[in-house]
Formats: structure tokens, sequence, C-alpha cells
């Protein structure tokens, strides 16, 4: 190109840019006029880049974007970021070289990079075989490698990893729990299996020795756990869960077990993870009727994983409605971030029954956080919800969500609020609408008035409800009933002045614990 300087009157040459860095890939020294960011035997060495990526130093991985974008488990942030490694030069790699290796479309690629996490494990493994990522960078295992025993999934609620409030990293494993399981012959387990109210108790069995037996997982032994959540669903619904804890946990450990060896197609697979999802979600909620609350959310954390690998979002939105019930008392703030999750996760397919569930969830939460307005807001919105009535649609997990659903958390939300006057008035409505197949939940109410009876000023009135609901109680296996009527028992042998009615509660009490 030729220039002219008006002053002098005569040509000469434009400057060429000056550079004086060195090759990203090699390290040599690049010529004054190289502009590319790559010397040219570098450049020869990469001519074939269009059908495959370059092999890049283990120094690569250590570049801070990369790293970044690994952590944050978003595989598209560790594309872009792959892409625009100063190792390829001054110029990012094009979206179009990249998609190509990866056999996909630069349109494909682009809404990857921009787009939610991809969750599909086999499509993950892939790329990062194509890319050459080292596994022990990535927080899913690849084909071939060795695995390990524990996968640490961090703070899980929602997609991104910053929605994340202030949830617990706990490490979970996909592989079963021994720890805390109640081991049980054959016998024992039929027995406890007959006490808990299980039906097709030989179905139960089933899971208990085929790991041994069979070298093979079939659509068939997928569609039958399946049908066990439903079956302890039910019979958690009339006894509580006490028996039935042992059960789901034992069963889920055996076929946890048997999936982490058998051999089946990538259908079964994927049907296989969502099914071991739900009964995960299943084990927690029995767990935390049984009072086994440190069980909870390691359950729930493994749910969420595997409806993942499925991508299966119901699954998922109920483990995350799930974990809003297990915290909205103790973790109210960790409660609203997993309502939050659980209501993003749904968004285009909620039936108004879920979308319900939902509202009450963050309806609780707001309420042990004391915010009055929100909880008044959320409760209006489960309203209109529950009004639209059924939906051919409804998951099946929201079967319990109904007026007295409405009207018993709404109670709840009272005690939390310190109004113990509206939250027995709330509470008889409950229970007047309380179904047969959900004898527990009807338990739990009753004993939940007495709490708000005897917080309202009349505890000798507290006290004859007690002793009226103790043979009840006695009969329900639901360790959060029997806690709740224990919590009573301790707080009225507490009063300095006891009437007759409190202290004929307090010793039939101590002899049905006795």
């Amino acid at each position: 190109m030729i220039t002219l300087d008006v002053g002098l009157d005569r040509p000469r040459l434009a400057r060429l840019p000056v550079t004086s860095a060195n090759c990203p890939r090699c390290g040599g020294r690049l010529a004054r006029d190289n502009d590319s960011g790559r010397c040219a035997p570098c450049q020869a060495a990469e001519r074939d880049r269009l059908s495959a990526p370059p092999e890049v130093p283990t120094s690569f991985w250590d570049h801070q974007p990369v790293r970044q974008a690994l952590a944050s488990r978003h595989f598209g942030r560790a594309i872009r970021a792959y892409r625009c490694h100063p190792y390829h030069g001054r110029h990012p790699l094009p979206q179009t070289v990249v998609a190509g290796w990866m056999g996909i479309t630069q349109a494909q690629l682009s809404r990857i990079e921009n787009g939610p996490p991809v969750v599909h494990l086999d499509r993950l493994a892939h790329w990062a075989k194509i890319l050459g990522i080292p596994g022990v960078l990535l927080w899913f295992s690849l084909p071939g490698a060795r695995p390990s025993s524990t996968t640490n999934f961090g703070p899980v609620p929602g997609r991104d990893c910053h929605d994340h409030g202030d949830l617990e990293t706990t490490p979970v494993s996909l592989e079963p729990s021994t720890k805390g399981v109640v081991t049980t012959d054959r016998r024992q387990f039929h027995a406890l299996a007959a006490l808990a109210g299980v039906g097709s108790v030989s179905n139960v069995g089933f899971f208990a020795t085929l790991a041994d037996q069979s070298p093979s997982i079939g659509l068939e032994h997928v569609r039958l756990a399946g049908s066990l959540v439903k079956e302890f669903r039910d019979a958690d619904a009339a006894t509580g869960a006490n028996q039935l804890c042992d059960i789901a946990i034992h069963v889920h450990g055996r076929l946890a077990s048997w999936a982490a060896e058998a051999l089946y197609s990538r259908d079964v697979g994927e049907a296989l993870q969502a099914s071991l999802a739900d009964l995960a979600v299943e084990t927690a909620w029995l767990a935390h009727d049984a009072e086994r609350r440190a069980a909870v959310r390691p359950y729930l954390h493994e749910a969420i994983t595997r409806a993942r690998l499925a991508d299966d979002l119901q699954v998922e939105a109920r483990a995350f409605t799930q974990l809003a019930l297990h915290t909205w008392n103790s973790r109210p703030t960790e409660s609203l971030h997993c309502a939050d999750a659980a209501f993003r996760i749904s968004a285009g397919w909620a039936t108004p029954r879920l979308r319900t569930l939902l509202h009450l969830r963050r309806a609780c939460a707001f309420a042990v956080l004391k915010d009055h307005g929100a909880f008044e807001r959320e409760m209006r919105n489960a309203r209109q919800q529950l009004e639209r009535g059924p939906h051919q649609e409804d998951p099946d997990f929201v079967h319990f969500v109904n007026a007295q659903e409405v009207q018993g958390l709404e109670a709840l939300s009272f005690l939390s609020l310190d109004q113990p006057g509206r939250a027995a008035k709330a509470l008889r409505d409950a229970i007047a609408n309380g179904s047969p197949t959900h004898r527990r939940n009807q338990v739990y109410y009753r004993v939940r008035l007495i709490e708000a009876t005897y917080r309202a000023g009349d505890v000798s009135e507290a006290a004859r409800m007690a002793v009226d609901l103790l043979p009840e109680v006695r009969q329900m296996n639901s360790g959060r009933v029997t806690r709740h009527m224990a919590d009573i028992r301790s707080t009225v042998g507490r009063l300095p002045r006891q009437t007759a009615p409190v202290r004929d509660f307090i010793e039939a009490f101590d002899g049905v614990a006795v």
C-alpha cells in the first residue's frame, strides 16, 4: 500500500504493525510483520484443523477462563473458552470449525454455548473426548475411565451454578450407600413389607435378590421399579413411613447396585436413571416422614442428578419441590430457591395443581421469614391455581394437592407467624375436608390442631384432645406425627400448674411410651 506525505510531496511505504510476541503454540519468536499470532511452522502444522482438533499441551487446561468454564458445569461455556484460548492465536477458532469437529451445525453450537447446560451424558462425554479435556476436570465420567466412588455434585438447585443460594454442597454418590441402612434377611424383609402395608410383597422382594441372579436389565424391570413408587406412596398415605422407609432404602440400594453392574441398552439406561431418580425422591419423602432427616438430602441430590442424566424434567421438579419442603422450617431462604428452581424447570408444562403446590412451598417459607405480605400473596396464588381444578396431565406426585392441603399448610404457616388462633380455625377446616385415602395427613393435622389449641391458651382442651388422639397416633407409623405429639407432652409437662386433663394426658402418653 502506498501513502503520500503531503509535507514532503514524495511517496513512502506505510509502516507495518510491530509485534514482539512469541508464538503461543511453540514459543518461537514471531516475525515483525506477522499479524496472525502463529509462526509459519505452526500454521503449516495445523492446516488440517478443519477435520480434527489440535493436540494441546497440558498447560492449555490451566488457562483461567477454561478452568472457570469447566467449574461452572456448563459445557457450552467450556467450548467457548476453548475456542478463545490464546493457544489458537490472536483470533478465536470459528464456531463453524469447532462445530465440524463435533458433528453439529454452527447454529447448534451457538445454542449450546449460549443456552442452558446440556445434560445428556453421552453427548457430554463424546464432546469432551473430541476436545481432549482431561477427565479430572470434568464433572462426569468418560467412557472407559475408572469411576470414582463419589462425585461431588455440589450446589445443585437450578441449572446454573449461580442459582444455588445458601445450599449445602454435599458429596453425592450414584452408588448405593450402606451407611445407616437396616440390613435384613429375606424373611424379615417380607415381614416388614407386609407390616408396612405394601400390597405386592412379591414385587418388593423381587429386588431383594434379583441383582444376584440377572446380569442384564430390561424395560420390564424398570416398569416394575416404577410401580413400586406408587405402592410406597399409597401405603405411606394410609399408614405412615416408619417401616416403609426401611423397605424403600433396601429396594433403592439393591436396584442402584444392580444398575451399576448390569448390562442394558441406551434406551433402558435413560428410563432406568429416571426410575431410580423417582425412587430416590420417594425414599427421601419416607425418610422425612419417619424423622430420619439426615438421610433426606443425599437422596434428593442423587435424584436431581439422575433426573438430569435422563433429561426427565418432571422428576427433577419433584425433587426440588421435596427439597423445598424439607428445608422450609430450618432454612427458609434455601426453600425459596428450591421452589423457584422447580418453577423454572416446570415452566411451560406445569399443571394448576403443581403450581398450587409450589406456591404453597413459597408461602410456608415466607411465613417462617415473617414476611406477611409475601405469604398472603402466595396463598392467594395457590388458591387461584387450585380453583382451576385437576388436569389430565397432572404428575402423579401432586395427587395429595387438594383443599385440605391448602388449608393445612396455611394453618402451619399461621403457627410460624405466631397466630395460633387463626391456625386452629384453618386446621379444623382442613380436618373437615380430609380424604379417607390420606389417613396419615388427617392424624398429622389433628396433632397440629392440639398444638395450636394450647398455644392459643386453652391447655386443658388441648390435653383432652391429645388423650383422645393417642390411640390413633400409636397406630400411625409416622415418626413425624409421633415427634409432634412428644413435643406437646414435653411442653405441657413443664407447666408449673397442671390441670387434671393435663395430668391425664401426661400419664396416658408416658404409659404408651413405656
